[in-house]
């Protein structure tokens, strides 16, 4: 799929806080090599097997990190907000891109050449050991997604893992029990390894039992001590 550029070549905004926590130099220094691009939804910024052309940094927006097996299934590995980079330990091993990456809805998104975030990795011990720490990151998420996935007996139990995961990442909301469902039941299927209908079935499950609520696109979950009853392993 070619990529849609709205508005290329923008610089990031002073109020942009992603390396906030460098020194001003070398914060500096990155800004000035990362060129911000933004993005209509439905734009892939790299795919599954491509050559590393550099990183991808979310400023704005969601990215959807995705595989496709042989059989043509798709698996969402995760969802990527703002402050997030992507490709990083394609980029650093010279290796193929790990995963495709597709916007979600419009984005702003900046991107370091391999080249430049080489140079800048030998320059700065800083912005090295914040590479090192994203990828660890990285692998810490894969295995815990494959963790959850083999060790999860049913379909049930990974929605609740999926659901359970989403409030930990909405503790700090104004109301942590209540989120926007910004991902379609085919999407979700595509995160735990089901099919569209049996996700329907089983949020439909979970309403009978009111584990969770629904009223549009918010999904509110009022008791999650019931929702993490339906996790075993």
């Amino acid at each position: 799929m070619a990529t849609q550029v709205v508005n290329q070549n923008q610089r990031v905004a002073a109020g942009d806080k992603t390396f906030g926590d460098f020194p001003p130099a070398v914060a500096e220094a990155v800004e000035q090599e990362a060129v911000t691009t933004s993005y209509p939804t439905g734009a892939v910024l790299f795919a599954e097997g491509q050559a590393p052309r550099g990183v991808f940094i979310v400023r704005k927006g969601r990215v959807k990190l995705s595989v496709c097996g042989s059989d043509g299934r798709t698996l969402i590995l995760r969802i990527a907000d703002q402050g997030c980079p992507l490709g990083v330990a394609a980029v650093v091993s010279g290796r193929q891109y790990e995963a495709t990456a597709e916007t979600q809805g419009p984005s702003e998104i900046s991107f370091l050449r391999q080249s430049d975030l080489l140079r800048l990795m030998r320059q700065h011990g800083e912005f090295a050991l914040w590479v090192t720490q994203q990828i660890s990151q990285d692998y810490a998420s894969t295995c815990r997604e494959i963790r959850d996935l083999i060790l999860s007996d049913s379909a049930s139990e990974k929605l609740a893992r999926l659901l359970v995961g989403w409030l930990d990442q909405n503790s700090k909301a104004k109301n942590p029990s209540q989120m926007k469902l910004a991902m379609t039941h085919e999407e979700i299927g595509q995160m735990i390894g089901s099919s569209r209908e049996t996700v329907s079935r089983l949020l439909a499950g979970f309403k009978k039992q009111r584990i969770i609520q629904q009223s549009g696109s918010t999904l509110v979950i009022p008791n999650r001590v019931a929702l993490e009853s339906l996790i075993t392993a």
